[in-house]
């Protein structure tokens, strides 16, 4: 008989894809089949979970709650000093913010803080006969103790379990007072070494401060910039920001001013009426008369002039003494310009430093004063820390009492039994699937499929032998129906029970009638039949005997007409 290569490379892609894929109705068959399996090793873990249970020690549980932070609010100067020095006001405890408690949380779980409470778990243990020798603090921590917020709050949950319950009240008792002198402790420790670091801070700043300002007044000294205003101390200058710069350009503007003045001057040509202009615009040459005298000359000779002429005694002597007066009116005011504009240039000379000077004095004198600002606010820092420190602060508020729990916490005895029996169903079961996997024993209608290498004809139920009449009939009729002459052959696989393999040949060689039915799992014996049928049930062939019949129908090359199943679990109702 000639087989398609194509056809046998689709059967062993089936093969493969049975192989590998979870068919749920193979698996529910596998776990029923092997159902007593599964309930002794479910019932052997309920016990061993139900012993376990019912022989651990009892944990108890005791708990309080405490609040991290203080209601009250903080002082002004501790508002003012958060804003001006936060890391000062953080080592106070003035910072505050959310994200400092779980910071908190992780100190209060520390040794710093609990280490005593540990010792005293420890020295207890120890008394009823309990070896301590490896008990270790973050394990016990770990174990025995749980420390967390409530969510979205400040308030700290404390919880403490132990097998011991008389330990439970006097631990969490403990706790709590650890944790309210930690609260105080803190405080205290922040604003002590604050104040010694300002302490430190203003000595320092104290001497620098002296060193700047006397470094600025001893530099002024040495380059004449105290003389400058020509009053004052040069403490004074210092501090209201002296400058030689606005002196030397109002001089420079003076005397320039001075020179023009004296140019007008010369260009009067003894013009006695802007002389006396002049004259009366200079406060210092109107304060000595001569401006008014010499109105007073101009008046009388205005009155003589109308009566008589210049030639008049009166009028030549009045002339005379006002040429004189004029004379000395313009060397009064030379005199004044000529002096005003000695004393500006003096200035302008006093002013002119050499280059750099300036400078320097001025980064003395910024130096000086950030000393002196810097020393201020040091100061008024300690005075605050100092207001702080004496100021009483309350510890941390319990806002439930350190409590024991009416009930043990553990063992969940109900759970753990829950858990032992579903352990015990999910062990059970993955042992069932082992062990229907070993026996290699084929269930499935379609892994049959898959192995057989000819159709499925009928899918009988082995458990209604009444009903295979029919169906021989139909087989007789049709499929095995051939023109070729010879017997037709009935190849049982696998271990077919002999009373239906009986019942079936039977009813299939009444349906032949007269001719010859050779039942046979021989090969050699089948070869000469006109035509094969296979007969298989459920459970009764390994895939190894398949894979081998599968082989051998294909050397012997005889017609297969297909394959008959008879399956135990088939419901014709």
């Amino acid at each position: 008989m000639t087989k398609n290569p194509s056809s046998n490379q689709a059967v062993n892609v089936s093969n493969a894809q049975v192989d590998h894929e979870i068919d749920l109705k193979q698996v529910s068959g596998a776990l029923l089949r092997h159902k007593r399996l599964i309930a002794a090793i479910s019932g052997s873990a309920l016990l061993l979970s139900t012993l376990y249970a019912f022989t651990r020690k009892p944990v108890w549980e005791g708990q309080f709650q405490i609040v991290l932070q203080n209601n009250e609010q903080p002082t002004s100067g501790a508002a003012a000093l958060r804003q001006t020095n936060p890391g000062l006001a953080g080592l106070i405890g003035a910072g505050g913010g959310e994200s400092q408690l779980e910071t908190e949380v992780k100190i209060l779980e520390s040794p710093s803080v609990l280490k005593p409470v540990f010792d005293f778990v420890k020295a207890s243990k120890a008394k009823t006969g309990k070896d301590v020798s490896e008990w270790r603090y973050p394990n016990w921590v770990k174990d025995n103790l749980t420390i967390e917020l409530a969510k979205g709050t400040s308030v700290l949950e404390i919880a403490y379990r132990d097998t011991q319950e008389d330990l439970i009240l006097p631990v969490i008792d403990r706790i709590s007072k650890a944790y309210q002198a930690y609260s105080g402790r803190e405080r205290e420790q922040g604003l002590t070494q604050a104040i010694a670091y300002l302490n430190e801070q203003i000595g320092l700043y104290t001497t620098k401060s002296v060193t700047s300002l006397r470094a600025a007044q001893q530099y002024a000294i040495e380059q004449d910039l105290t003389a400058l205003e020509g009053e004052g101390a040069a403490d004074d200058e210092i501090k209201n920001s002296l400058s030689i710069e606005a002196i030397r350009v109002q001089a420079a503007n003076q005397i320039r001013n001075l020179n023009e003045q004296l140019n007008q001057l010369n260009q009067l040509n003894d013009n006695p009426e802007t002389l006396m202009y002049m004259g009366r615009n200079i406060p210092e040459l109107a304060s000595q008369g001569l401006p008014q005298t010499l109105d007073q000359i101009d008046t009388q000779l205005a009155l003589l002039r109308s009566k008589f002429t210049d030639k008049d005694d009166s009028i030549r002597r009045l002339l005379e003494k006002r040429r004189l007066l004029i004379d000395v009116f313009k060397r009064q005011t030379y005199g004044y310009l000529y002096a005003k504009r000695t004393a500006a240039q003096a200035r302008l000379a006093a002013a002119e430093r050499p280059k750099g000077v300036l400078i320097k004095f001025r980064e003395l004198r910024r130096a000086a004063a950030r000393d002196e600002a810097t020393l201020t606010r040091l100061e008024a820092e300690r005075q605050v820390l100092a207001l702080e420190k004496a100021r009483e602060q309350d510890p941390w508020d319990l806002i439930s009492q350190p409590t024991l729990l009416d009930n043990p916490v553990a063992p969940h005895k109900k759970r753990i039994m829950a858990l032992g029996l579903l352990a015990g169903l999910v062990a059970g079961s993955g042992a069932a699937l082992v062990v229907d996997r070993r026996t290699g024993l084929v269930f499935s209608r379609d892994e049959l499929k898959g192995l057989l290498p000819c159709p499925l004809l009928k899918h009988l139920s082995a458990l209604a032998p009444n009903s295979w009449h029919d169906a021989a009939d139909l087989l007789a009729n049709g499929p095995l129906s051939v023109s070729t002459p010879g017997p037709i052959a009935l190849v049982p696989v696998g271990n077919v029970p002999s009373d239906q393999l009986k019942r079936f040949s039977s009813e299939l060689k009444n349906a032949l009638g007269s001719r010859e039915l050779l039942v046979s799992s021989d090969l050699r014996q089948t070869s000469r039949c006109a035509t094969q049928l296979l007969l298989t049930a459920s459970g009764v062939a390994t895939r190894t005997q398949l894979s081998q019949l599968k082989q051998k129908l294909a050397l012997q090359g005889t017609p297969l007409a297909g394959w008959v199943l008879l399956d135990p679990e088939l419901d014709l109702g």
